[in-house]
């Protein structure tokens, strides 16, 4: 199992490169900051750069949030519905 997983990171490490840089052409059509690192037609404005600010922000956000309540969900309230699913009465009988 674990010669497994060492094959496994190292085809990932050997095509990493290939997969994560950009081709030359789409490296001639980018601007500085993304140059190396983006396929396809470069930002057309800087709302581009705003848009994908504020949706990267959202996303860690949003990522944060649910780790922090899937892990401390800190819900005491007896009445709530994950009571009535957690509870050992069996309604069906």
């Amino acid at each position: 199992m674990q010669k497994i997983r060492i094959k496994l990171v190292i085809t990932f490490l050997m095509f990493y490169g290939i997969f994560i840089s950009a081709c030359d052409a789409c490296k001639l059509q980018q601007p500085k900051i993304t140059k190396n690192i983006a396929h396809g037609v470069g930002p057309e404005s800087n709302w581009d750069y705003i848009i994908v600010g504020a949706v990267t922000l959202s996303a860690i956000g949003m990522f944060f949030l649910a780790l922090k309540f899937l892990i401390v969900p800190k819900e005491r309230n007896t009445s709530h519905i994950k009571y009535s699913i957690l509870s050992d009465q069996n309604d069906e009988s």
